[in-house]
C-alpha cells in the first residue's frame, strides 16, 4: 500500500500521509489506530525504521510457550499452503513463537518475521497487531497503511491477548498475519477459539499451591501403593475421548475436589464405558489442604482390584455407615453424594508415574504409560492399566471465583459486542452471539414488527417476530427468523412479559406451559433442549420483545445464578435496541426527506441516456446528491455533489444546495461560475446559521459536467470532488486529470475548468467518494476494481453499468452514502444540423431567412417555417444593429427545432413592454411568444440567443 497520496487524494493511505505531514485527522481513521499513530509520533517512531530490538532474555519453555505451542502446531495444519503467519509473544511484546502456513514464506521473509526474540511493542515498533492488542487489551485487526511503519503496508493482522483463566492477568498475545489480499472476517472466530484453547491449557498447569498438594501425593507414595506406575492420568484420558465424555469426566472430578472428602464416583461414558473417580485428601508440608482425584479403569488384574465397588451410573456411591473402604485403595472410603460445581477448582495435572518432571518449572505433566496407545482412535475405550492420578486442587479455591470472573467478563464483553450497529436486527444479533456458548446454547429473540420498523408497540405480545434464532447447531426446529410467534397464556415467554421478569425453567419437560402453547413443535425440541431462561427486553419502560436462552449440550440446567446473567445481559442488550429504534424511526424519517428532496424521474433530452443510484450509508444518512438539467442548445448539465456529514442538517442542506445549483445551471452560466456561485452560497449558509459562530460548519463537494452533442464535448469542473471515469466504446478506461479546486465554502479560491472530448458511446462515470472510500479498503485498489468493472463489459447500458459497479466496487456495508450517475452519449447527426456565417449587413437578413426556409422544408418541418422565419428575423435584425460581427445562425432539429443566433458582443437583450407611440422593442416580445422558451448564454467569443420552437406532435 502506497504511504503517499492516493490516486484521487483518498483512503487510508490519504489519512496516514496527512497524519505524518502534521495536518488534523479528524475523521476516516478509527479511533484506536487514531490514537496509536498519535502515540507512535510523541514517541518519536520513525515510520521508515526497520530495525526492531532483539531480546535474548526469554524463557523457550515458559508456560505462555508450553500452552501454545500445541494450539499453534494445530493452526499451523489448518493453515497449511496459505501465507499465514502465526506467532505468539509474551506481556511484553516479545515474539517467543512462529509458525507459517507455507514452509517457504519463512525464507523468504526478514529475520524480524520469522525469528523469536523480536520485540512488537507499540512503543518500539509503532502500530502493529502484537502492540495495539496489548495496548487496547481486546481483539483487534490493524490492515494495510493502518500500521505506523512503511514495513507492513502490504499485511494485515489480527491479535488478540491470552489470559491466565485465573487471575485475568495477560500472558502473551495470539497473532494471524497475512497478506490484504486475505482478509476473511471467519478469522475472528478462528483466532477466539485458539486464544481459548491456549487459556484452557494455561488452567491446566498447575499452579504453586497445586504444585505443592501434588508433591505431598507422591511423597505419601499413594501412587505406588496404588501401582500407578503405568497408569494412566485423567486429563490423557480426556484427550482420547469425545468431547462430551471428556467435559463429563472433568466435571464430575472437579465435583469431587469441590466435595473435599473422600468420595468414589463412577463416571458412565457413551458405548457403555465407564471410569471410577476417587478422590484422596492430602496436606502439604506448608499446610495447603487439597484433594487429589484418581481414575480407576475396569480391567485392573494386579496389585489389587476395583472388582467389589458397587457401579452406578453416573452417582457416587452410597455411603455406609460402617465406611466400606476401596480394596485396593487404603483408606479411602466410599462419600456421600457429589453436589456439582459449575466450573473445575484450581487444578493440576499430574504425572503418572512417581516422580514430577518439570516441577521446579511450575509444569506437572500427565505421560501415558506404555500401554495407553489407542490406536489414533478417539472411540476406542480406555486401556485396562488400572490407577492413575487425574487432578489435583483446593476444594472450593477458584471454583466460584473463576465462576464469578468469567460472569463479569461475559458482562464487559457484552459492553463491547452488543449495540456496535443502530440497527435494530444485528443488534439483537449481537445479543445472541455473545451469550452463545458461554451461557446458552441456543438462543432465540422475538421482536414486534413495530419495533423493528422504530416504532413503539402497544401490545408487544400480539404481533411478536422471530427476529434471531442462533445456536450451536442449525438444524434445531426453531420457528424460524420472520415468521410470526404466538405463545399461551401459560408460556414462560408469555409469564415473563406479564411479570417483565426472567422466568426460569430448568426442566422443560416438567414445564406444563410451555408443552401446551404447541404441543408437537414444542415435542420436537425437546429431544434436544432441556432448560430455559425466557427474559423480557425491556428499556426506558418499553417493552421491546423477549430473549429465550436454551441448555442442550451442558447436561446441567441453568440455575438462579444463570438466570441473574441472563436479566441483566437482556437488560444491557435492551438499551441498545431501544436506541437503535429509535435511531431507526429518526433515520427513516431523514431518508424520507432527502429522497424528496433528491430527482423523482429524469427530465426528457437525448444528449445523454442516463441511469442514476442513490444507496444510504448503513449508520446514518448523509448530505450525497445528484442531478440531470436540460440545457439550452440540445446540451444537458450533469451534477453530483456531496454534503459534509449526516442527518437532518446534511439533507436539509442538500435540498438547498440541489435547487441552487440547477437554478445557476438554467441560467447557462458555464461549470467554473456555476461552482463559484454554489461557493458563495455554502460560505452565506456558513456565516447565516448560528450554530456556526462564524467558524464554518458546512462543507460540500461537487463536480458540474456540461456536455454538448453537436461537438461531442464535455465541460466540467470540481470542487473538491472526486474526479469522473470515462469509459469510452473500444473498452478503454481513464480518470481525466481535472483541477480538483477547493471544497466548497472555502471562499475566495477559484475554480478551472476542463473540456474533454466524449466520442458517441462513451460513457460518463459521476460519483460521490462513498463508493470508493472505504476504511477498510485501499482506494488504489478499489479504482483499479472500477476500472475493471467498467472495461469488462463495453456494451453495457447504464443501468448494467450501474448494477455492476455496486455489485463489484461499492463496500457491501458502506458507512457513507453513495450517489452514481452513468450518462452514454449520443451525437446530433450533422444533417440535423445547419448553420450560417454572415457579415453586420441588414441586407442580407433575408438570404438567412430563405435559406432556413428551405433547410427546414428538406427536414419536413413546413408548419414551423413561418415561426421560425419571423424569429430568426428578428434575432438577426438585433444582432446587426446592437451586435458586433461576425454574426453566426444556427439551426438544430433535435426534439424541437432550436433557433441560435450568436455574435461578439457580451450585452445581453431584455424583454420590455414597448409603448404605443415606440417604433421599436417589439422584436423580442414577438420571439417570446412564438417560441416556447429563449434565452441567452455566453460564450468566451460573445453571446448566443437563442429560442425553442415546438414541433407538431410534441
Amino acid at each position: 500500500m502506497p504511504t503517499g497520496p492516493a490516486a484521487g487524494g483518498a483512503g487510508p493511505a490519504r489519512f496516514r500521509e496527512r497524519f505524518l505531514q502534521g495536518e488534523p485527522v479528524d475523521s476516516g481513521v478509527r479511533t484506536s489506530i487514531l490514537n496509536s499513530w498519535q502515540r507512535c509520533w510523541s514517541l518519536g517512531l520513525s515510520p521508515d525504521q526497520d530495525e526492531l530490538p532483539f531480546s535474548d532474555d526469554f524463557d523457550p519453555d515458559g508456560r505462555i510457550v508450553r500452552a501454545a505451542a500445541p494450539v499453534l502446531d494445530r493452526l499451523q495444519s489448518r493453515f497449511a499452503g496459505s501465507a499465514m503467519n502465526i506467532s505468539v509473544a509474551d506481556a511484553n511484546g516479545t515474539v517467543l513463537l512462529r509458525r507459517f502456513g507455507e514452509a517457504s514464506l519463512a525464507r523468504a521473509l526478514p529475520a524480524i518475521q520469522r525469528v523469536p526474540g523480536f520485540v512488537f511493542a507499540e512503543r518500539v515498533a509503532g502500530t502493529n497487531g502484537i502492540g495495539l492488542a496489548l495496548a487496547e487489551r481486546r481483539l483487534i485487526r490493524v490492515y494495510g497503511a493502518e500500521h505506523f511503519a512503511e514495513r507492513s503496508q502490504q499485511s494485515a493482522c489480527r491479535a488478540l491477548p491470552v489470559r491466565d483463566p485465573l487471575s485475568g492477568r495477560i500472558e502473551g498475545v495470539l497473532c494471524f498475519g497475512y497478506p490484504r489480499s486475505a482478509e476473511d472476517p471467519a478469522l475472528d472466530t478462528v483466532i477466539r477459539r485458539a486464544a481459548e484453547a491456549i487459556e484452557g491449557r494455561l488452567l491446566g498447569q498447575s499452579s504453586a499451591r497445586g504444585r505443592a498438594l501434588l508433591r505431598a501425593y507422591l511423597d505419601a507414595g499413594a501412587g505406588t501403593a496404588a501401582g500407578l506406575h503405568g497408569g494412566i492420568g485423567v486429563d490423557e484420558l480426556a484427550l482420547r475421548l469425545q468431547p462430551r465424555d471428556r467435559s463429563v469426566l472433568v466435571e464430575k472430578a472437579a465435583e469431587l475436589i469441590s466435595r473435599a472428602h473422600r468420595a468414589a464416583v463412577d463416571v458412565h461414558l457413551s458405548g457403555g464405558r465407564y471410569v471410577t473417580l476417587v478422590s484422596r485428601p492430602v496436606t502439604s508440608a506448608s499446610g495447603v489442604a487439597g484433594i487429589a482425584i484418581e481414575a480407576v479403569l475396569p480391567g485392573l488384574s494386579s496389585g489389587g482390584t476395583l472388582s467389589a465397588v458397587p457401579h452406578q451410573a453416573d452417582e457416587p456411591l452410597g455411603l455406609a455407615a460402617e465406611s466400606v473402604g476401596v480394596p485396593g485403595v487404603p483408606g479411602v472410603p466410599l462419600s456421600g453424594a457429589v453436589q456439582a460445581a459449575p466450573v473445575p477448582a484450581r487444578l493440576s495435572v499430574a504425572p503418572s508415574s512417581g516422580h514430577l518432571p518439570g516441577a521446579e518449572s511450575g509444569q506437572g505433566s500427565t505421560t501415558a504409560g506404555p500401554d495407553d496407545s489407542t490406536d489414533g482412535d478417539p472411540d476406542s475405550p480406555p486401556p485396562a492399566t488400572g490407577l492413575g492420578l487425574v487432578l489435583v486442587g483446593e476444594p472450593h479455591v477458584g471454583t466460584y471465583a473463576l465462576a464469578a470472573r468469567r460472569r463479569l467478563e461475559l458482562l464487559s464483553e457484552a459492553g463491547v459486542r452488543i449495540g456496535t450497529t443502530l440497527d435494530v436486527g444485528r443488534t439483537a444479533q449481537e445479543l445472541a452471539e455473545t451469550a452463545v456458548p458461554r451461557l446458552a446454547d441456543f438462543v432465540t429473540i422475538d421482536l414486534p414488527e413495530a419495533v423493528l420498523r422504530g416504532e413503539e408497540c402497544a401490545d408487544p405480545g400480539s404481533d411478536l417476530r422471530r427476529t434471531v434464532v442462533h445456536g450451536i447447531r442449525d438444524d434445531l426446529p426453531f420457528s424460524p427468523v420472520g415468521k410470526r410467534v404466538d405463545y399461551g397464556s401459560t408460556a414462560p415467554q408469555l409469564r415473563c412479559l406479564t411479570g417483565r421478569q426472567a422466568v426460569l425453567e430448568p426442566d422443560l419437560k416438567a414445564a406444563a406451559g410451555w408443552l401446551a402453547q404447541d404441543p408437537e413443535h414444542t415435542e420436537q425440541l425437546l429431544s434436544h433442549v432441556h432448560s430455559l431462561i425466557a427474559v423480557p427486553l425491556v428499556a426506558r419502560g418499553v417493552v421491546l420483545g423477549i430473549v429465550g436462552f436454551y441448555r442442550a449440550q451442558d447436561p446441567a440446567p441453568f440455575d438462579d445464578d444463570d438466570r441473574s446473567l441472563a436479566q441483566e445481559l437482556a437488560a444491557r442488550a435492551a438499551l441498545s435496541i431501544d436506541n437503535a429504534r429509535r435511531y431507526t424511526r429518526e433515520r427513516t424519517m431523514v431518508l424520507a426527506l432527502q429522497r424528496s428532496l433528491l430527482p423523482h424521474g429524469l427530465p426528457e433530452q437525448d444528449a445523454v441516456e442516463v441511469a442514476h443510484r442513490y444507496l444510504p450509508a448503513e449508520s446514518d444518512v448523509g448530505g450525497d446528491w445528484y442531478d440531470v438539467v436540460p440545457l439550452s442548445g440540445t446540451r444537458v448539465g450533469l451534477f453530483v455533489g456531496d454534503v459534509v456529514g449526516h442527518g437532518m442538517l446534511s439533507a436539509a442542506t442538500m435540498g438547498r444546495l440541489r435547487t441552487a445549483a440547477r437554478s445557476f445551471a438554467e441560467l447557462d452560466f458555464p461549470p467554473d461560475e456555476v461552482l463559484t456561485h454554489l461557493d458563495n452560497l455554502v460560505g452565506r449558509l456558513d456565516r447565516e446559521d448560528p450554530a456556526s459562530e462564524g467558524g464554518g460548519i458546512i462543507g460540500a463537494t461537487c463536480l458540474y459536467a456540461v456536455y454538448d452533442p453537436t461537438s461531442q464535448q464535455c465541460t466540467m469542473a470540481r470542487a473538491g470532488h472526486p474526479p469522473p471515469a470515462v469509459a469510452h466504446a473500444d473498452g478503454t478506461v481513464s480518470f481525466p486529470d481535472l483541477p480538483a479546486g477547493p471544497p466548497l465554502g472555502l471562499g475566495g479560491l477559484p475554480f478551472e475548468a476542463a473540456e474533454i472530448h466524449l466520442p458517441e458511446g462513451s460513457r460518463l462515470v459521476l460519483y460521490t467518494d462513498g463508493l470508493i472510500e472505504d476504511r477498510h479498503r485501499d482506494i488504489d485498489m478499489v479504482l483499479d476494481q472500477l476500472r475493471g468493472a467498467l472495461a469488462a463489459h463495453p456494451e453495457s447500458t447504464p443501468e448494467e453499468t450501474c448494477q455492476a459497479i455496486l455489485d463489484t466496487v461499492a463496500p457491501a456495508h458502506p458507512y457513507d452514502d453513495i450517489a452514481l450517475v452513468i450518462a452514454r452519449t449520443h451525437a446530433l447527426p450533422p444533417d440535423r444540423i445547419a448553420s450560417w456565417e454572415l457579415p453586420a449587413d441588414p441586407a442580407r437578413v433575408s438570404e438567412v431567412r430563405a435559406a432556413a426556409t428551405r433547410k427546414l422544408a428538406e427536414w419536413g418541418l413546413d408548419e414551423a417555417a413561418f415561426a421560425a422565419e419571423l424569429m430568426l428575423s428578428e434575432l438577426v435584425t438585433n444582432a446587426i444593429r446592437h451586435g458586433a460581427g461576425p454574426i453566426r445562425v444556427r439551426l438544430l432539429h433535435n426534439r424541437t427545432l432550436i433557433c441560435e443566433v450568436s455574435d461578439a458582443s457580451n450585452t445581453a437583450p431584455h424583454l420590455r413592454r414597448a409603448a404605443s407611440t415606440d417604433e421599436g422593442g417589439r422584436g423580442l416580445f414577438l420571439v417570446a411568444q412564438l417560441s416556447q422558451s429563449w434565452g441567452t448564454r455566453y460564450i468566451p467569443q460573445g453571446k448566443v440567443i437563442w429560442a425553442e420552437c415546438g414541433l407538431a406532435g410534441d
